[in-house]
């Protein structure tokens, strides 16, 4: 495969606003309730029982995701030792190579145009929904790097190379790796419409042949680690593994569950700011599409994967960020394309501008009683950033690169000021250390700890926790309380009306100043007997 460097200059600025970024968020931001926290846990928990084999949450299996995230978490961990700043910095190193690997494939798509290279991982970083998802600990961007691995060695196969053949089969199997047999819907249209693609025709039996032998060597990978969790996490968690991450989630998913439209009106907001670009429109009616491969490649890739997640019941936008690469691959090459005039940086300005104004006047526009800290939301961020967006408007005209290089820092910037206007009030009740820790004092001191209702193990990492919680159910908590008079439940104060003083520690959670509550279990059950609630109900 052609080289998918980049110049230093290009390098370099990438790799600083990741490092910015990613400094703000570790500084100013805890792991998220509930999903980042639970990713983390189970790679704790992992690591607590060397067990790399199969996944557990809370002392039970999870069959939800499959563990190559947690397998990339617990060997940070092995190198720098368990911290918090490591499963952080995964997704923000899988972004830096994705944006290489596109990068890659703009040069595998058009050799004659290594401008295109350098678009792309600008275009990435300049869109907000991208720079936004970098900065958490989830699986989309792992999934994003095996896509594109995967495209990359489907050009390869199309120019004749058996070792694309190769790459495509281990992205395949590191995809299935990573989330689970949707990788297949992301590589496998594009390799199957090749003959509206492929420039030189090759013999189709023998291409069909070849791809089918991808299948089998990612489906071989997979297996490798699926086959003995599956044996050692017993029947229900092989059942789970090996067809409910498929049909369940494919089939009838009432998670996320949206009409088939739902993505339409997202399409436009997800690609800001850059359908505002007017050298783009203009790139457009430059380009000789008539007999172009790498449009109807690009075009093979997109559609046919968009209108599968259309029809699937549950949707996410991150569901579409594997998409993204090939959308902003099409943008650069419209970019390429556009007259080279020189333009005053508008659109950079446009974002700062209106992003400080819309962070400065939160505190008005957001509803008080929406969280109890939004009154606490400063206004300097917004102000700043503002006022960077005016500097802009003096700058000198640019180039088109220029322009798209000051508008993905422009991108950046705007996260940043969000992360500085919201988190300094809200962090607070998002951070559970505080109450994890106090849990983790009593698991260590040899008391019971329940959690009452649904428990997604967001106490267990950050508390360090060495055993699982209790879970128990509100009905059923007065009876557990009963019986561990000596023991402690979590609970959130929200769901008991009749709660008054009483708690042993009480914390803020969310949107709620006093929510988070620590009872022992004897003080429960007399607040719930003072209040006529001893059953438990109210």
């Amino acid at each position: 495969m052609r080289s998918a460097s980049l110049p230093l200059r290009d390098l370099a600025g990438l790799l600083a606003l990741h490092a910015g970024l990613m400094a703000l968020v570790l500084w100013l931001r805890p792991l998220l309730p509930v999903d980042e926290t639970r990713y983390v846990a189970v790679a704790w928990e992992m690591w607590l029982r060397g067990d790399l084999l199969v996944p557990h949450l809370n002392g039970e299996v999870y069959h939800h995701k499959p563990p190559l995230l947690f397998w990339l978490i617990q060997a940070g961990w092995a190198l720098f030792g368990v911290n918090d700043w490591w499963p952080r910095l995964v997704a923000p190193l899988l972004a830096l190579l994705n944006l290489m690997l596109a990068a890659g494939l703009a040069r595998r798509l058009w050799p004659e145009l290594p401008q295109t290279a350098r678009y792309v991982p600008w275009l990435l970083l300049g869109l907000p929904v991208w720079a936004a998802f970098l900065t958490l600990v989830q699986f989309d961007l792992l999934l994003v790097a095996c896509t594109l691995t995967g495209m990359l060695g489907l050009l390869e196969a199309a120019a004749g190379r058996r070792r694309g053949w190769g790459i495509l089969g281990l992205a395949i199997g590191l995809g299935v790796l990573s989330k689970g047999p949707v990788i297949l819907l992301h590589l496998l249209p594009a390799a199957l419409l090749a003959p509206l693609w492929v420039a030189r025709a090759p013999a189709w039996g023998r291409w069909y042949g070849a791809l089918l032998g991808a299948v089998a060597l990612g489906a071989v990978i997979a297996l490798a680690w699926a086959v003995p969790a599956g044996i050692a996490g017993g029947e229900a968690y092989r059942d789970a593994i090996f067809w409910g991450q498929t049909a369940g989630r494919v089939v009838d998913s009432f998670a996320h569950r949206q009409p088939w439209w739902w993505y339409l009106p997202w399409l436009p907001l997800i690609l800001l700011p850059w359908l505002l670009w007017r050298p783009l429109w203009r790139g457009a009616s430059r380009i000789g599409w008539r007999g172009d491969w790498t449009l109807r490649f690009l075009l093979a890739w997109l559609l046919p994967v968009l209108l599968a997640f259309s029809l699937v019941s549950g949707k996410q936008i991150k569901y579409l960020l594997p998409l993204f690469p090939a959308a902003m691959l099409l943008l650069a090459r419209l970019a390429v394309a556009a007259p080279g005039t020189a333009r005053r940086p508008w659109l950079a300005a446009a974002i700062l501008i209106l992003g400080g104004g819309l962070l400065s006047l939160a505190p008005l526009l957001v509803r008080p009683g929406l969280a109890f800290w939004v009154p606490e939301l400063p206004v300097w961020p917004g102000l700043a950033l503002g006022g960077i967006g005016l500097l802009a408007l003096a700058l000198p005209p640019l180039s088109g690169l220029s322009q798209v290089r000051l508008t993905a820092l422009a991108t950046v910037l705007l996260i940043g000021a969000g992360h500085l206007a919201v988190l300094p009030a809200a962090a607070p009740a998002y951070d559970l250390r505080p109450a994890a820790r106090r849990l983790a004092v009593l698991q260590a001191a040899g008391a019971p700890v329940a959690h009452v209702g649904k428990y997604h193990g967001q106490f267990q990492f950050p508390g360090r926790l060495q055993w699982p919680l209790t879970e128990v159910e509100r009905a059923q908590a007065a009876d557990w309380a009963r019986t561990h008079p000596q023991g402690y439940l979590i609970l959130y104060q929200g769901d008991w009306p009749v709660l008054d003083a009483g708690a042993v520690a009480i914390w803020p959670y969310r949107s709620e100043a006093a929510d988070l509550a620590l009872w022992r279990g004897a003080d429960l059950v007399a607040a719930l007997e003072a209040a006529g609630q001893g059953g438990g109900e109210n």
